[in-house]
């Protein structure tokens, strides 16, 4: 295969602009997402209530529930799948309940950890071990 001079520099020039590119953004912990969203705040153990089976026969379809009275944002994490954060939901003021209800998707046994930020600028938070008999994410 031939190269012109100028398919040549150009192929070397598309080569320096992917080495200055980021490798990758490297998955960020639970703690470092969970510090994020709270400024690093204390949390109550109360004022979160977080509905999960104990044991899900499929780990592709797993449903969950989350509610705080008064929030005004829950944060939904899954502590063992390859990527943390499931879901954010925000509540404005006029929300008639602050709760979430959805299906997600676990790679194995493991807690799932539901944090809500409430009106007053405190933090509460719930977590919930859910067994997983077949596997999701890859499992």
């Amino acid at each position: 295969m031939n190269f012109s001079r100028r398919e040549t520099f150009g192929l070397g020039l598309g080569a320096v602009a992917l080495t200055m590119l980021p490798v990758g953004a490297s998955a960020a912990t639970v703690d470092e997402l969970i510090a994020e969203f709270t400024g690093g705040a204390d949390m109550a153990d109360t004022g979160v209530t977080l509905t999960a089976p104990e044991i899900a026969e499929n780990g592709n379809t797993v449903p969950i529930s989350v509610e705080a009275p008064g929030a005004s944002a829950i944060m939904v994490l899954a502590t063992g799948n390859p990527t943390p954060p499931v879901g954010t939901f925000n509540f404005g003021p006029l929300a008639g309940s602050r709760s979430a209800s959805t299906r997600i998707r676990l790679a194995t046994t493991q807690d799932v950890v539901a944090i809500a930020k409430l009106e007053d600028g405190t933090f509460a938070r719930a977590s919930a071990e859910i067994k997983v008999t077949i596997g999701g994410c890859g499992g």
